[in-house]
């Protein structure tokens, strides 16, 4: 792991909000990506953001969001410019009402949703090896890499049918320590009250949509992710509340099941995923690689002279991804067959 934080951004809160706020992100000229909206098989949608390389059969590189992201979010760019440039295909799908327009289903997304993750998984694989495609990489960042790793945990051996290697970015893989660090101190200033920020008023439009679907003026009460999850999380995906949720969906107990190549990269100084929840050697089978290196932040890793940029983050992670899965960069972009 690579990686290094400059030493004019210390500390883990700044390294984790100027990357998201003022690094460079772009690194190329602007992409164009197209949108596709795919029916899922209980009667919902989800928008996909996809990015095409010359070729279809040209690897694959998907990329799952994290809590309240989007295909506009820092990483998101940087890995969309990355795939650019190194000429590979790329989608971005988004979950549950994360695409700019709410979903129609009496649901959202949830950090454990690893039957979503199967099925886009599943269905790209298949649209891709229909265009000749081979190889089919997976990223998750923060929410999106607990819910991909618990999915390759899941699904043991049979993954392989979906994916050739995967990556979870400073994913809270234990889910109730990390749950409990974000509604604590400084966190809860600064970071709960963002995501909340987004969170109620989307989960407001839901019930908006099915009335009745939760208590509402508990909902608007919340004051941390424990009881929003407690209100809405938690019972609109089946869950009895946030301690069986937190419990239930978390990946680390899965780990030692995974069998497709897979990594881990989390930094130490992650303000709201302990470094004392991070997997260890003995938590997780031969397959998956430990990346955890002391500075980073969330979804951080800025890198270079200020402001910064992170491009960091997808040279690291999706050269380890493409090398995993057999293929290997060339030195002037792309990818050798």
């Amino acid at each position: 792991m690579l990686i290094r934080s400059p030493s004019w951004l210390p500390g883990g809160h700044a390294q984790t909000i100027w990357p998201a706020l003022f690094a460079r992100r772009r690194f190329g000229p602007l992409t164009r990506k197209i949108r596709e909206r795919w029916a899922t098989p209980d009667g919902d949608f989800i928008d996909v953001d996809r990015q095409h390389a010359s070729s279809p059969s040209l690897p694959l590189m998907v990329l799952f969001h994290g809590l309240e992201g989007s295909s506009s979010s820092h990483y998101a760019v940087a890995f969309a410019d990355w795939a650019a440039e190194h000429d590979l295909n790329f989608a971005l799908p988004h979950f549950r009402g994360c695409s700019g327009e709410l979903n129609a289903g009496p649901r959202a997304y949830h950090s454990g949703d690893h039957q979503e993750i199967d099925w886009v998984l599943r269905k790209l694989r298949q649209a891709h090896q229909r265009d000749g495609g081979h190889t089919l990489v997976a990223a998750g960042v923060s929410l999106g890499g607990n819910a991909l790793m618990r999915w390759a945990g899941e699904h043991g051996q049979l993954a392989l049918h979906s994916a050739d290697a995967i990556a979870a970015i400073c994913a809270p893989l234990d889910l109730t320590q990390s749950g409990r660090a974000i509604g604590q101190g400084l966190n809860r200033q600064i970071y709960t009250r963002m995501f909340l920020r987004s969170m109620k008023p989307k989960a407001m439009a839901k019930w908006a949509q099915h009335p009745g679907l939760f208590d509402a003026q508990k909902l608007l009460a919340a004051r941390d992710l424990y009881e929003f999850d407690n209100v809405f999380t938690a019972p609109l995906h089946g869950f009895k509340n946030t301690d069986d949720y937190w419990l239930r969906a978390s990946a680390k107990p899965l780990m030692k099941h995974i069998q497709l190549p897979a990594l881990a990269l989390n930094a130490q100084n992650d303000p709201f995923v302990p470094s004392q929840s991070l997997p260890k050697a003995h938590d997780v089978s031969p397959a998956v690689t430990l990346w955890q290196p002391q500075q980073g932040g969330h979804v951080g890793f800025a890198q270079g002279p200020w402001p910064g940029h992170v491009r960091g983050l997808p040279d690291q992670v999706g050269a380890w991804l493409l090398n995993a899965a057999g293929q290997a960069l060339q030195p002037n972009g792309g990818v050798y067959g």
